[in-house]
Protein backbone atom coordinates (compact mmCIF):
# COMPACT_ATOMS: atom_id res chain seq x y z
CA UNK A 1 0.00 0.00 0.00
CA UNK A 2 1.39 3.62 -0.92
CA UNK A 3 0.13 6.86 1.14
CA UNK A 4 -0.82 9.51 -0.81
CA UNK A 5 -0.94 12.96 0.57
CA UNK A 6 -2.66 15.70 -0.78
CA UNK A 7 0.11 18.00 -1.26
CA UNK A 8 1.47 21.09 -3.68
CA UNK A 9 4.65 20.46 -5.39
CA UNK A 10 6.90 23.12 -6.37
CA UNK A 11 8.02 22.03 -9.11
CA UNK A 12 4.82 19.75 -10.09
CA UNK A 13 5.71 16.30 -11.09
CA UNK A 14 5.68 16.80 -14.78
CA UNK A 15 7.07 19.72 -14.97
CA UNK A 16 10.17 18.56 -13.56
CA UNK A 17 10.30 15.65 -16.08
CA UNK A 18 9.64 17.84 -18.95
CA UNK A 19 12.74 19.95 -17.90
CA UNK A 20 15.01 16.86 -17.35
CA UNK A 21 14.13 14.44 -20.51
CA UNK A 22 16.02 16.96 -22.80
CA UNK A 23 18.72 15.96 -21.54
CA UNK A 24 18.63 12.74 -22.04
CA UNK A 25 19.48 11.27 -25.07
CA UNK A 26 17.40 8.45 -25.46
CA UNK A 27 14.37 10.89 -25.16
CA UNK A 28 14.07 12.80 -28.29
CA UNK A 29 12.07 15.31 -26.31
CA UNK A 30 13.37 18.99 -27.17
CA UNK A 31 14.03 21.32 -24.59
CA UNK A 32 11.05 23.71 -24.17
CA UNK A 33 8.74 20.67 -24.73
CA UNK A 34 6.03 19.99 -21.80
CA UNK A 35 5.03 16.32 -21.98
CA UNK A 36 1.81 14.45 -21.17
CA UNK A 37 1.25 11.56 -18.65
CA UNK A 38 -0.03 8.63 -20.06
CA UNK A 39 -0.17 6.19 -17.35
CA UNK A 40 1.50 6.11 -13.46
CA UNK A 41 2.20 3.62 -10.84
CA UNK A 42 3.38 3.08 -7.77
CA UNK A 43 5.61 0.34 -5.76
CA UNK A 44 6.28 0.25 -2.23
CA UNK A 45 9.10 0.61 -0.39
CA UNK A 46 9.39 -2.34 2.12
CA UNK A 47 10.81 0.12 5.35
CA UNK A 48 8.20 3.03 4.22
CA UNK A 49 11.45 5.82 3.48
CA UNK A 50 11.81 5.77 -0.24
CA UNK A 51 8.83 7.00 -2.27
CA UNK A 52 8.64 5.18 -5.80
CA UNK A 53 6.70 6.31 -8.91
CA UNK A 54 7.10 5.22 -12.73
CA UNK A 55 5.34 7.93 -14.78
CA UNK A 56 4.77 7.16 -18.62
CA UNK A 57 4.86 10.35 -20.35
CA UNK A 58 4.63 11.24 -24.40
CA UNK A 59 5.76 14.32 -25.75
CA UNK A 60 3.37 15.02 -28.86
CA UNK A 61 2.95 11.99 -31.39
CA UNK A 62 6.14 10.28 -29.85
CA UNK A 63 6.54 7.45 -28.54
CA UNK A 64 5.80 6.57 -24.45
CA UNK A 65 8.84 7.04 -22.70
CA UNK A 66 9.08 5.39 -19.08
CA UNK A 67 10.41 7.61 -16.28
CA UNK A 68 10.86 5.69 -13.15
CA UNK A 69 11.64 8.25 -9.89
CA UNK A 70 12.21 8.04 -6.58
CA UNK A 71 11.53 10.38 -3.55
CA UNK A 72 13.80 11.10 -0.92
CA UNK A 73 13.61 13.07 2.33
CA UNK A 74 17.51 13.48 2.13
CA UNK A 75 19.89 13.66 -0.82
CA UNK A 76 20.98 10.17 -1.80
CA UNK A 77 24.90 9.63 -1.40
CA UNK A 78 26.85 9.24 -4.58
CA UNK A 79 23.86 9.75 -6.91
CA UNK A 80 24.27 12.88 -7.88
CA UNK A 81 24.38 12.17 -11.76
CA UNK A 82 20.56 10.75 -11.09
CA UNK A 83 19.06 14.02 -9.65
CA UNK A 84 16.10 15.15 -11.44
CA UNK A 85 15.28 17.79 -9.25
CA UNK A 86 14.76 19.12 -5.66
CA UNK A 87 11.06 19.61 -4.80
CA UNK A 88 9.41 21.58 -1.82
CA UNK A 89 6.09 19.18 -0.62
CA UNK A 90 3.96 20.87 1.35
CA UNK A 91 3.45 18.28 3.55
CA UNK A 92 6.78 16.62 3.50
CA UNK A 93 8.93 19.22 3.25
CA UNK A 94 11.63 19.50 1.22
CA UNK A 95 12.57 16.35 -1.47
CA UNK A 96 15.21 14.80 -3.80
CA UNK A 97 13.72 13.41 -6.61
CA UNK A 98 15.92 10.73 -8.65
CA UNK A 99 15.86 8.84 -12.13
CA UNK A 100 15.25 5.72 -10.16
CA UNK A 101 17.31 3.35 -12.26
CA UNK A 102 20.40 5.16 -9.33
CA UNK A 103 18.61 4.21 -6.41
CA UNK A 104 19.26 0.73 -4.74
CA UNK A 105 15.85 0.66 -3.71
CA UNK A 106 14.09 0.99 -7.12
CA UNK A 107 16.18 -1.81 -7.74
CA UNK A 108 14.86 -3.56 -4.46
CA UNK A 109 11.39 -3.60 -5.50
CA UNK A 110 11.80 -3.64 -9.35
CA UNK A 111 13.13 -6.69 -8.80
CA UNK A 112 11.09 -8.20 -6.26
CA UNK A 113 8.12 -7.08 -8.94
CA UNK A 114 9.17 -9.11 -11.76
CA UNK A 115 10.90 -12.15 -9.92
CA UNK A 116 7.65 -12.83 -7.95
CA UNK A 117 4.73 -11.74 -10.47
CA UNK A 118 4.17 -8.73 -8.27
CA UNK A 119 2.11 -5.66 -9.34
CA UNK A 120 1.69 -2.16 -8.74
CA UNK A 121 1.14 -0.48 -4.50
CA UNK A 122 -2.43 0.30 -4.03
CA UNK A 123 -3.19 3.82 -3.00
CA UNK A 124 -4.58 4.48 0.04
CA UNK A 125 -5.27 8.41 0.76
CA UNK A 126 -3.15 9.86 3.98
CA UNK A 127 -5.68 11.66 5.22
CA UNK A 128 -8.08 9.40 5.57
CA UNK A 129 -9.78 5.96 4.82
CA UNK A 130 -10.12 4.72 1.27
CA UNK A 131 -8.26 4.09 -2.24
CA UNK A 132 -7.32 6.29 -4.72
CA UNK A 133 -8.02 5.27 -8.66
CA UNK A 134 -4.89 3.64 -10.33
CA UNK A 135 -3.62 5.94 -13.25
CA UNK A 136 -1.47 2.83 -14.83
CA UNK A 137 -0.53 -1.03 -13.59
CA UNK A 138 2.42 -3.02 -13.70
CA UNK A 139 2.52 -6.74 -13.98
CA UNK A 140 5.89 -9.23 -13.16
CA UNK A 141 5.76 -12.64 -15.11
CA UNK A 142 8.18 -14.22 -13.13
CA UNK A 143 7.10 -17.21 -10.93
CA UNK A 144 10.00 -17.49 -7.85
CA UNK A 145 8.72 -17.42 -4.27
CA UNK A 146 10.87 -14.77 -2.56
CA UNK A 147 13.60 -12.09 -4.18
CA UNK A 148 16.57 -11.77 -1.81
CA UNK A 149 16.87 -7.70 -0.94
CA UNK A 150 19.23 -5.80 -3.83
CA UNK A 151 21.52 -3.24 -1.80
CA UNK A 152 23.53 -1.61 -4.25
CA UNK A 153 22.61 -0.85 -7.96
CA UNK A 154 25.15 0.77 -10.88
CA UNK A 155 23.17 2.05 -13.84
CA UNK A 156 24.70 2.23 -17.62
CA UNK A 157 22.65 3.94 -20.21
CA UNK A 158 23.28 2.46 -24.05
CA UNK A 159 20.82 3.64 -26.23
CA UNK A 160 17.50 3.45 -24.85
CA UNK A 161 18.35 0.64 -22.24
CA UNK A 162 19.68 1.30 -18.93
CA UNK A 163 21.65 -1.40 -17.38
CA UNK A 164 21.15 -1.81 -13.77
CA UNK A 165 23.91 -3.92 -12.33
CA UNK A 166 22.96 -5.53 -8.65
CA UNK A 167 24.01 -7.82 -5.97
CA UNK A 168 21.25 -9.90 -6.80
CA UNK A 169 21.60 -9.98 -11.01
CA UNK A 170 20.90 -7.96 -13.58
CA UNK A 171 18.01 -5.55 -14.79
CA UNK A 172 17.44 -3.92 -17.92
CA UNK A 173 15.18 -1.11 -17.90
CA UNK A 174 13.44 0.29 -21.07
CA UNK A 175 12.72 3.67 -21.75
CA UNK A 176 11.56 4.14 -24.97
CA UNK A 177 8.52 1.80 -25.09
CA UNK A 178 7.99 -0.64 -28.21
CA UNK A 179 11.28 -1.68 -29.11
CA UNK A 180 13.00 -5.03 -29.16
CA UNK A 181 12.68 -6.91 -25.62
CA UNK A 182 15.57 -8.21 -23.99
CA UNK A 183 15.32 -12.27 -23.17
CA UNK A 184 14.30 -12.61 -19.62
CA UNK A 185 11.61 -12.02 -17.21
CA UNK A 186 9.57 -8.90 -17.73
CA UNK A 187 7.42 -6.52 -15.89
CA UNK A 188 4.67 -5.51 -18.24
CA UNK A 189 3.54 -1.70 -17.91
CA UNK A 190 -0.19 -0.69 -19.22
CA UNK A 191 -2.10 2.40 -19.33
CA UNK A 192 -5.32 3.83 -20.63
CA UNK A 193 -7.89 0.85 -21.96
CA UNK A 194 -5.28 -1.04 -23.96
CA UNK A 195 -1.82 0.69 -24.05
CA UNK A 196 0.99 -1.74 -22.47
CA UNK A 197 4.31 -2.65 -23.09
CA UNK A 198 7.16 -4.28 -21.16
CA UNK A 199 9.15 -1.62 -19.56
CA UNK A 200 11.76 -3.72 -17.31
CA UNK A 201 13.56 -6.85 -17.77
CA UNK A 202 15.09 -9.25 -15.46
CA UNK A 203 18.12 -10.71 -17.13
CA UNK A 204 18.96 -14.05 -17.27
Amino acid sequence: MAVIHEATLTPGKLDAISAWLPGQPWSAVPAGTTVEQVGRFRFDDPDGEVGVETYLVRAGDGPVLHVPLTYRGAPLAGADAFLVTEMEHSVLGHRWVYDAVGDPVYADVLRRAIATGGHEAELERASGPGTLEKEGRASGDGTEQTSPTVTTADARTDGSVTTVTTDHGTLAVLRVLGGDVPAGATLTAGWGADGSAVVAVLLP
